[in-house]
């Protein structure tokens, strides 16, 4: 029964922390990207502010899938190695 609760604890944790890297991601991302593109805020983007907010979201949200595949393959490898416990 306490290993139930446990495992019930760290699901939680574990959405928990997902939850916060969502919005991390989204906030670095428009942070990143609002900078980058819209040089004079206005009412409205232009086509152009628009094209380049796109293409930076595209690129910063691979770059940060690659990352994320990575850390979770390297948790897992040490998971099987006995180093940690998920």
């Amino acid at each position: 029964m306490a290993d139930d609760s446990k495992m019930q604890i760290m699901r939680q944790v574990q959405q928990e922390a997902a939850m916060q890297n969502a919005r991390m991601l989204v906030e670095k991302l428009n942070e990143h990207c609002f900078e980058r593109c819209v040089v004079k805020p206005g009412t409205s983007l232009s086509s152009g502010e628009e094209g380049c907010f796109k293409s930076c979201m595209e690129k910063y949200m691979s770059a940060w899938n690659t990352v994320s595949k990575q850390y979770v393959a390297r948790i897992q490898k040490e998971s099987a190695a006995g180093g940690l416990s998920l």
